[in-house]
């Protein structure tokens, strides 16, 4: 995880395409559950900084925690937030702290269910009562469908990665192709991060598809619907119609879970 995050990708993934519609999507799932500002919000594994930056423009006290120290020097450079290294399975932060918790970077990233329920169980310390928090999973079929839009099922070595994937949800990008294909990360059924947030002690965690359907379309057609304000709504309210419809959550490449903390 270091050795891919340190290549200093990260910003320009969300900068077009399907990055920019997982960016634009993830604020606007956010921005329904924000308190209003000035609240005070924990980015974890908040990487350069992407969502702090819009967070404290609104008026947010936002403090970022990362595994990655390049992460960590960009992301400290924004105005109004606060970066340090952490760990999302033990922050440094006193119980009920917060009044919101962003989590959009560590989940995909704990290859256990011990060490992802350690995140939320975090999340849920550290936030007030009353308060929610948003988790960001990578789907389980996401690779499935990135072979299919992308024709990377003639790689022989990708048909098998997928393959396993489905099966346990490890993505396991072979040894000789260590980041052309991401990381080896955990991805998510649905279910699964509802499962984890309720037995972290959140109270009726909802799943919503990120970039749903649209993740099907290729890059220069989505930057040019979100280039035309017209084409743009009409992509946007599609992608809202279906966000928790259960039988096409896992075509998106992303979801969100958010739960409230009683």
């Amino acid at each position: 995880m270091q050795t891919y995050y340190g290549r200093d990708e990260e910003d320009g993934r969300l900068g077009g395409g399907a990055g920019l519609l997982e960016l634009l999507r993830t604020k606007e799932l956010v921005r329904r559950y924000l308190p209003p500002a000035p609240a005070s919000i924990v980015d974890v594994g908040g990487g350069t900084g992407v969502h702090a930056r819009w967070l404290a423009e609104l008026g947010h006290r936002v403090d970022l925690v990362d595994a990655v120290p390049l992460h960590v020097a960009r992301a400290s450079e924004i105005p109004g937030v606060t970066a340090v290294l952490g760990d999302a399975r033990k922050l440094d932060a006193a119980d009920a702290s917060y009044d919101f918790v962003l989590m959009c970077g560590p989940l995909y990233h704990l290859l256990t269910v011990e060490d992802r329920l350690a995140a939320w169980r975090e999340a849920h310390r550290v936030l007030k009562p009353g308060g929610f928090v948003a988790a960001a999973t990578i789907s389980r079929f996401s690779s499935f469908h990135d072979g299919l839009y992308r024709d990377l099922f003639r790689h022989e070595e990708f048909r098998a990665m997928v393959e396993s994937t489905v099966v346990d949800g490890h993505h396991r990008p072979p040894e000789d192709r260590p980041f052309n294909w991401f990381t080896h990360t955990y991805f998510h059924r649905p279910e699964e991060s509802v499962q984890e947030a309720v037995t972290a002690g959140f109270l009726a965690p909802q799943v919503f598809s990120v970039e749903g359907s649209g993740r099907a379309l290729p890059d220069d057609e989505v930057d040019a619907r979100l280039a035309d304000p017209v084409r743009r709504e009409h992509l946007l309210w599609a992608l809202r119609l279906v966000e928790t419809e259960p039988s096409v959550l896992g075509v998106s490449s992303h979801l969100l879970t958010v739960g409230r903390k009683g």
